[in-house]
């Protein structure tokens, strides 16, 4: 079970960064005792993995700061963060599925499953995030989007964290991230709501 929540809490991770938690897999195995990562998930404690992994986080966290230009790294990030789920995923559980030398047989057999498990958390929490933002950016002239990438870089940094450290405390994240979506799509009906009844009067 606790290996089920340390997967889901960094699938949940990668949907709000790709990188962050393959990053702290990697690096932890690599550098700490806190995570010994299974047989066929060691390339993530490669040294020049880490190093690319650290360049990419460098570029997301950039170009997620720049209004306009963070909705065009959503579109692009529509297949990276859920691959980047399902690979967090799988290897959170103790899977092996990375070193697929059959497709076919890969396939055929349940090793997908944890993969195909992430990367649904991770597309769910990355749609919610992609509809947000541009919300975010209109009501605030582009001035809340730095604002709300930093609060989601930290909130996939602590998901991480708290997936590998506790992972039990990841099913409360997850009702907060839950209660955050439902509470913004209630904002964003009515203010249509409130648009749509101005408009015939105006």
């Amino acid at each position: 079970m606790l290996e089920v929540l340390t997967a889901s809490g960094l699938a949940l991770a990668a949907g709000l960064n790709a990188w962050i938690p393959l990053l702290v897999l990697g690096a932890l195995d690599r550098f700490t005792d806190l995570v010994d990562l299974p047989v066929g998930w060691e390339w993530l404690a490669n040294e020049w993995v880490l190093l690319v992994l650290v360049v990419l986080l460098i570029v997301e966290v950039v170009a997620d700061k720049v209004p306009g230009l963070d909705s065009l790294n959503d579109i692009v990030q529509t297949v990276v963060r859920p691959t980047a789920g399902g690979l967090a995923f799988g290897s959170g559980v103790g899977a092996s599925t990375v070193a697929v030398t059959d497709p076919e047989a890969f396939f055929t057999s349940p090793d997908w499953i944890p993969v195909a498990v992430g990367v649904v958390l991770a597309l769910g929490v990355h749609l919610a995030k992609a509809g947000v933002r541009p919300v975010v950016n209109a009501s605030t002239a582009g001035v809340g989007a730095p604002v709300v990438s930093t609060v989601e870089d930290v909130g996939s940094v602590l998901l991480s964290f708290l997936a590998i450290l506790v992972p039990v405390l990841i099913v409360i994240a997850l009702g907060v991230m839950i209660g955050l979506v439902v509470v913004v799509v209630r904002r964003r009906r009515r203010r249509r709501a409130g648009t749509d009844v101005a408009a015939p009067g105006s």
